[in-house]
């Protein structure tokens, strides 16, 4: 699946029943929440419970964006699991440390640090593997 608002795209890296790895771009503010919160609960809609986010490519986040993710980390913790952030860039992990917010999203330098995070048994395939 890759959707796109044309400000915002998620495309899905690879899954399992447990666990996705998407990627976005772009910019997620008021303008693409609603397309945002929709493609991730696509994915959520099956039970899906650890989430990693590939956000390198993220070039905009304002507050609207944060409750986005702050949404997703609510939903996951319930399901007793967990958002993680990959690849965040300098003004989305400043704009998680100035607004407190840090401490609810483990950020990490790689997918691979991040699903290394996670269960095991949980995790997909790193790097996904493609067919021609």
């Amino acid at each position: 699946m890759s959707t796109g608002t044309g400000r915002l795209s998620v495309t899905v890296l690879t899954e399992t029943a447990d666990c996705a790895v998407l990627r976005v771009s772009g910019e997620l503010d008021h303008a693409s929440e609603a397309a945002f919160l929709a493609d991730t609960g696509v994915v959520l809609a099956d039970g899906c419970r650890y989430l990693v986010l590939d956000v390198a490519a993220l070039t905009f986040c304002d507050s609207r964006g944060l409750n986005c993710l702050l949404a997703l980390h609510w939903l996951l913790r319930r399901r007793e699991g967990t958002l993680l952030l990959a690849c965040a860039g300098r003004r989305l992990s400043d704009l998680l440390v100035h607004t407190g917010s840090a401490q609810l999203f483990p950020l990490h330098p790689t997918v691979s640090k991040a699903l290394a995070a996670l269960p095991e048994h949980c995790r997909p395939v790193w790097p996904p593997v493609t067919t021609p």
